[in-house]
């Protein structure tokens, strides 16, 4: 019977957690962004959940990628990816304590970071149209020279992302390990309901922050959005996906906002998301107030450069490992 229950609780969560984040992107863009811009804005459903809905109903069509089903399934991978960090984190998987650390954590959330990485790399078009293509432009290059293809631009991007924008977020996360001395989520837990959420310490706070920079970075947002620059191609390694690839990819974004908020609240503050305790309210704010803060802060900031977004980012790295550090004190 206790079997049973922790198969309904973990299912409920999940699916409370899935109902909550399709409403995040369209609160972010209604009520902040078009506030702030005034301007009316979508409604709070477009994004999350009519756009994934309008998407399911159209033509899929076959990519022109050398591997075309891997291009196509990449989305998906990507949000099992997502949803396994989520299972980790519940108390109710506590029990298969070698999965759930914060080394698992964080080697799927860079499953989820290399994903855009294959998703520029295997497409092979620029809206549909086939490369090479001929010039029609008078001296320029032959027939069937072979051009670059605007999605590898941010496949690069991508790997500067995962190879150095990162950086915050990691180094956040391991600030309730050192302070804790475990690397488990129930270790860690356990500890903040002893001695109090570390949230409340000095080094609490500062990986706090830094948490929330690296939160931006891996949504992607303004002022870090560099994966989907507007000088290389509107949504970068995402263009060419379109049908039910194209809304599993909405889908995915809404949720990886609940899923980090949830991580927070269980590092920082103790409280893994449980359906059936009241602290799940708690989860739930936190995860309306992540994507506010957010919207605020984008709506407010210039589209950072390399020459802004390096030092921002080892800035951010430098006040983590200062909390770490604050850990021992």
């Amino acid at each position: 019977m206790t079997v049973i229950n922790s198969i309904i609780t973990v299912i409920g969560t999940l699916i409370v957690a899935l109902l909550v984040s399709i409403w995040l992107p369209g609160i972010e863009r209604k009520f902040i962004h078009a506030r702030i811009q005034q301007r009316v804005g979508p409604p709070i459903s477009s994004v999350g959940i009519m756009a994934p809905i309008k998407f399911f109903f159209k033509q899929t069509i076959i990519p022109n990628s050398p591997m075309p089903r891997l291009f196509n399934t990449l989305p998906i991978i990507s949000l099992l990816s997502i949803i396994a960090i989520f299972l980790i984190i519940m108390p109710q998987l506590y029990i298969y304590t070698v999965l759930t650390s914060i080394i698992a954590v964080v080697g799927l959330l860079k499953v989820e970071e290399v994903i855009y990485v294959f998703m520029g790399s295997l497409s092979k078009s620029v809206m549909s149209l086939k490369m090479p293509f001929p010039d029609i432009v008078k001296g320029a290059k032959h027939y069937n020279i072979q051009r670059s293809f605007l999605e590898e631009l941010s496949s690069l991007r991508a790997f500067r992302l995962i190879a150095f924008g990162s950086f915050p977020l990691y180094i956040a996360l391991f600030v309730p390990v050192v302070m804790s001395k475990s690397i488990y989520i129930e270790g860690i837990v356990l500890y903040q309901q002893i001695n109090g959420p570390i949230l409340f310490t000095l080094a609490g706070v500062l990986g706090a922050i830094v948490f929330f920079i690296g939160y931006m970075i891996l949504l992607n947002e303004y002022p870090f959005a560099i994966l989907k620059t507007k000088a290389d191609v509107i949504e970068g390694p995402l263009m060419e996906y379109a049908a039910k690839y194209r809304a599993y990819l909405y889908v995915t974004r809404g949720f990886l906002m609940f899923v980090l908020a949830s991580v927070f609240t269980t590092l920082f503050l103790g409280i893994p998301p449980n359906l059936f305790s009241w602290n799940i309210f708690i989860t739930i704010a936190v995860a309306l107030i992540f994507p506010i803060l957010m919207a605020i802060m984008s709506a407010f900031s210039p589209i950072f450069t390399y020459k802004q977004f390096y030092p921002t980012v080892a800035g951010f790295s430098i006040i983590g490992i200062l909390a770490i550090i604050f850990t021992f004190i």
